[in-house]
């Protein structure tokens, strides 16, 4: 049985007076593949940085590796939504991989032959082998996000997290992407916030439905008429995906929501 990296229990959020998650409970398996899904204002990334302790919640409990999310965070691996990342500032794709050596009080070292090494390693690893000299800037957005991900891989992280990765990415590009991170999925724990619902269903192992409560889908449940519905779930109490799971007609769910 694979032990639980994330424990959520009883969380609440709200931002300037207004509720943006309401007890939220998930539990996440050492590999699992996880998309989050939902509409925009729903909560996810909101819940996302909630994961990684860059926000606090109002109540309730989050546990990352049984600790609270920051004192891990070394174990964590993060592509966020935006990489504030000039692109027509004259930067390689192996000087971005570098940028996750980067540690704290450590300045603007110079970066060892070792770590240069590991960089180059690292962008192997992401299918990006032969643009190490290769200006950020001129890279297409798929291979953009590949340099990202081998940032986020420089500290070897045991869960990754990737906050809408192929939103700048063709239909090919993104389905080339989520086999790497299938690829990925081997070894380390993903967690991705996605629109591309279509293209994920075929690589992830579970979704949670997220707006401003959560819905938790393993795989063994997922279906083609339920992936229909995903997007469809609501703060209600019972999710639309859950309502296909016990029987209820596919036409009288489409009526109601």
């Amino acid at each position: 049985m694979n032990p639980q990296v994330i424990q959520i229990h009883d969380l609440n959020f709200s931002f300037n007076g207004q509720a943006v998650l309401q007890d939220i409970d998930l539990d996440v398996k050492a590999g699992d593949f996880m998309a989050m899904i939902g509409p925009n204002g729903g909560g996810k990334t909101t819940l996302l940085k909630l994961m990684l302790g860059l926000l606090d919640p109002d109540s309730g409990s989050i546990r990352v590796f049984g600790e609270l999310p920051r004192a891990v965070s070394y174990r964590i691996g993060y592509v966020p939504q935006d990489v504030h990342i000039n692109k027509d500032f004259p930067i390689s794709a192996l000087d971005v991989v570098l940028m996750g050596k980067l540690q704290p009080g450590r300045g603007r070292a110079r970066h060892s032959q070792n770590d240069r090494i590991e960089a180059q390693r690292t962008l192997d690893k992401v299918g990006m082998a032969d643009y190490p000299d290769r200006r950020i800037g001129e890279l297409s957005g798929g291979q953009k996000q590949r340099v990202f991900v081998a940032r986020a891989l420089m500290t070897e992280p045991e869960l990754l997290f990737l906050d809408e990765p192929t939103a700048s990415i063709d239909t090919k590009g993104q389905r080339e992407f989520y086999a790497l991170l299938k690829e990925l999925n081997k070894k380390i724990t993903i967690i991705v916030v996605s629109h591309d619902l279509m293209i994920i269903s075929e690589f992830v192992k579970s979704v949670a439905c997220v707006n401003h409560r959560l819905h938790y889908h393993g795989h063994a449940e997922l279906t083609g008429e339920m992936i229909e519905l995903m997007y469809q779930c609501t703060a209600e109490e019972v999710c639309p995906v859950e309502l296909i799971a016990q029987g209820v007609p596919h036409r009288v769910l489409h009526d109601h929501f």
